[in-house]
């Protein structure tokens, strides 16, 4: 499906007439217009080795981290804690579910389908909504594309595309871990969470369990607290840890000789999910090899496509870096680009079916409509995009995020080419409203904002190219993948390990 997938993208750019071109990338072909006299524009290399110096980048965004190792006890231990439907509080779902390696670090869906799936083991394409299920409606259960778990080690501020999960110390390469705090939906904006975790991964852990689409249900500790549901299943491992497994896998993994109900709490099962999580660390692509010396690890378009990336719209460029930063490439900041506005909603606005994002947690009016900026790294295989999963190729966000308002135009709002059951009453309602908040804060002189950029065909190809660029190619190989995947023919400690079934998928 990957590769299905960029092939698709080259063919529709191919198809796609062509518009002004902006100026030229300046390559190293001579320009037969020009006077004998005129100054040769300098390679491509030399004017990327010159972006790289200006901007401090090293290509390792790992660098001066602690990242786990998956071989580690508490990472094993993590991985079968991340694949056993006993976390979900009706046993159909597990974390696995909506985040799968072979899938990105998410699942292939535009909105992802939690509890109450037809087949609980189906992920993908082929996993739909059960007309038995509560609240069904036809369609996905979460209003929200899944964010991959890929990297997620590298994230220092915020967790969740509202960032609802948000380090109060924002200390670089920690993580979160910086004695400071975390907020969590747990406490109020700006105060720490004392029961957080120690980073911002397991933070995040500890959430989509109690949140009734995504993995607790309708029925199972129903009205009680998040603290309540956590410590249900924690128990629920405590009383299968006998004649299972769980307790000589907690005991293996913190070396402890602990009992069960000292050992197999919901604290230590975050801090294992998180060191699973966090070893997914996949950051060796093309560009890496490029930034450190390796000229011939980017073809001409990815370094032309580079140039655009971070050069200014005075420099000739699209400054994609003013929200892209870093070796990460994200500023972890919250940005209104107007991606189409699908799904259920998360009961914001005068339907109840439009998402406000970031205004949900700040309720600063500026922020309605602001999602977190996507880290690029592997950005290829973590389709679809937007925090919606609006777009299903790299050549469609990349355009809309160079003129919202024509891409808005242009969409087909009856979202046809997206996964069955998706809702569009109020689509591209919704969609135009966060357009107008695009057009206020850009009226309001907010930086950065998103503005719009005349690009060619040819340009939006280059842009591509370096974008495919950013991929680790661990993360489009099965038998690379296979540390991070739950061995199938094992059932796991409790016999509810999803052992997953795809449709479709091509190259695993």
């Amino acid at each position: 499906m990957l590769q299905i997938t960029n092939s698709r993208v080259l063919c529709l750019i191919a198809l796609l007439t062509s518009t002004i071109f902006l100026v030229s990338c300046g390559d190293d072909d001579d320009d037969s217009n020009s006077s004998e006299t005129s100054t040769p524009l300098p390679s491509l290399d030399t004017q990327l080795q010159s972006v790289i110096s200006d901007q401090g980048l090293s290509g390792d965004p790992s660098t001066g981290r602690q990242i786990p190792d998956i071989n580690t006890p508490v990472a094993q231990l993590g991985k079968k804690l991340f694949f056993t439907k006993s976390l979900g509080g009706d046993t159909d779902t597990a974390c696995v579910s909506c985040h799968h390696p072979v899938l990105g670090g998410g699942d292939d869906l535009s909105l992802s389908i939690g509890t109450g799936a037809t087949l609980p083991d189906h992920l993908g394409p082929s996993r739909t909504h059960s007309s038995a299920a509560p609240n069904f409606d036809g369609g996905p259960t979460i209003p929200r594309n899944a964010p991959t778990t890929f990297n997620c080690a590298i994230w220092d501020q915020m967790m969740f595309h509202d960032g609802r999960i948000e380090s109060l110390g924002k200390t670089p390469n920690a993580n979160g871990n910086d004695g400071q705090g975390i907020r969590t939906p747990d406490s109020k904006l700006g105060i720490a969470d004392p029961q957080a975790g120690l980073d911002l991964a397991a933070a995040q852990s500890r959430f989509p369990v109690t949140s009734p689409e995504e993995m607790r249900g309708f029925d199972f500790e129903a009205g009680n607290s998040n603290d309540d549901v956590r410590n249900a299943l924690a128990r629920r491992l405590v009383d299968q840890s006998i004649p299972n497994t769980w307790l000589v896998e907690f005991q293996q993994a913190f070396d402890s000789s602990e009992d069960a109900a000292n050992l197999i709490t919901f604290a230590n099962i975050a801090e294992a999910i998180s060191a699973y999580e966090r070893s997914q660390l996949f950051v060796n692509s093309p560009w890496k090899k490029y930034v450190e010396g390796d000229q011939a690890a980017l073809s001409e378009a990815a370094k032309k496509g580079a140039l655009l990336f971070f050069q200014s719209i005075e420099e000739g460029g699209a400054n994609c870096v003013d929200c892209h930063k870093g070796d990460f490439f994200t500023d972890e900041q919250f940005h209104v680009l107007a991606i189409p506005q699908i799904g259920r909603g998360n009961g914001d606005g005068k339907t109840g079916d439009n998402d406000f994002g970031r205004f949900r947690e700040t309720q600063n009016p500026q922020d309605k409509y602001a999602f977190r900026t996507p880290s690029l790294l592997n950005v290829e295989v973590t389709w679809p995009y937007g925090h919606s999963g609006a777009y299903l190729s790299l050549e469609e966000v990349v355009r809309h995020n160079f003129n919202v308002e024509d891409a808005i135009n242009r969409y087909d709002f009856t979202l046809s080419q997206l996964d069955a059951g998706i809702q569009h009453e109020h689509a591209e309602e919704n969609t135009r409203a966060a357009l107008a908040q695009l057009k206020t804060n850009r009226a309001n002189g907010l930086t950065p904002v998103i503005q719009d950029i005349d690009l060619s065909d040819e340009q939006v190809t280059y842009l591509v190219e370096f974008l495919l660029a950013l991929t680790d190619p661990c993360v489009k190989d099965r038998d690379c993948l296979a540390p991070w995947i739950a061995d199938s023919n094992d059932a796991g400690p409790d016999s509810l390990q999803l052992n997953a079934e795809f449709s479709d998928l091509t190259g695993f």
